[in-house]
């Protein structure tokens, strides 16, 4: 089974961002995976992009599910499993939508990378906004659903879980693990619609095991790191290639798509 054509470029992006998604996986820099996803769709199709990593988290997220599976909140993940799979159908149904519109997804995909940076920047001041108050169900029931659907476009749930997980003043083992469960949950359930649109392609198989590697040595990485530096200036740099990444996929070519189809 020969590789698929992709150009020099892809393979360089391609490469860091399963990198990333390994050092992310290991625990260090904040939103190291978000920009995964973003990264791949400035060389390939959005849809394309996100259906190559998911494989890849998927087996990341088996080997962190077995480290986590004693310490996650039941009741948070009865309540969070099936408004996320609400989200990931209205996700699966915006790809539909605008599968021969590329321009789209990519300004969409760029619009999430930005608001993730801007959320980043004002994270302190939204959760003093949300104060002590614990968040209702119908706002879990919300969060769950928007994390589903921007986890379907770009693999980006991680935003709106975490506004809703984090006021809950959950122990950290217990926030650690909801967030793991909660997550594999979603990937698996974005088989099924990834599938049904055509996106999980048997000539993306040989690319999924030549990347998959990467995925133990950003893990191997990212231990490594958080050993003896603290993340505070990689999530800087991360950040930045993010709002970078996402401000090229909303470029005038992507906007002027967007605006005339």
């Amino acid at each position: 089974m020969s590789l698929p054509a992709y150009s020099t470029l892809f393979w360089v992006t391609a490469v860091l961002a399963v990198i990333l998604i390994g050092v992310s996986k290991a625990g260090f820099g904040g939103g190291t995976g978000l920009v995964a996803t973003p990264l791949l769709a400035l060389t390939i199709p959005v849809a394309d992009a996100a259906a190559l990593l998911l494989p890849l988290l998927i087996v990341a997220d088996m080997f962190s599910v077995y480290h986590h599976w004693r310490n996650f909140d039941r009741r948070l993940i009865r309540l969070m499993v099936p408004a996320a799979a609400a989200g990931i159908a209205l996700g699966a149904l915006f790809f539909n939508a605008f599968s021969q519109n590329d321009s789209v997804l990519k300004f969409g995909i760029g619009l999430l990378s930005v608001l993730f940076v801007v959320f980043e920047l004002f994270r302190t001041q939204i959760f003093d906004r949300l104060g002590e108050k614990r968040p209702s169900t119908p706002i879990g029931v919300l969060f769950s659903t928007i994390a589903g659907f921007t986890s379907t476009l770009a693999n980006a749930g991680g935003p709106p879980a975490t506004m809703y997980l984090l006021p809950l003043k959950l122990s950290r083992q217990v926030f650690v693990g909801t967030s793991v469960v909660f997550f594999t949950a979603v990937n698996l359930i974005k088989l099924i619609p990834y599938g049904y649109l055509g996106l999980l392609r048997v000539g993306n198989l040989t690319t999924i095991l030549v990347l998959a590697p990467l995925a133990y040595v950003g893990v191997k990485v990212g231990v490594w790191l958080n050993g003896r530096f603290t993340d505070k200036w990689f999530n800087r740099l991360i950040y930045a290639l993010l709002f970078l990444t996402g401000v090229q996929l909303m470029a005038v070519k992507s906007l002027l798509g967007v605006l005339f189809g």
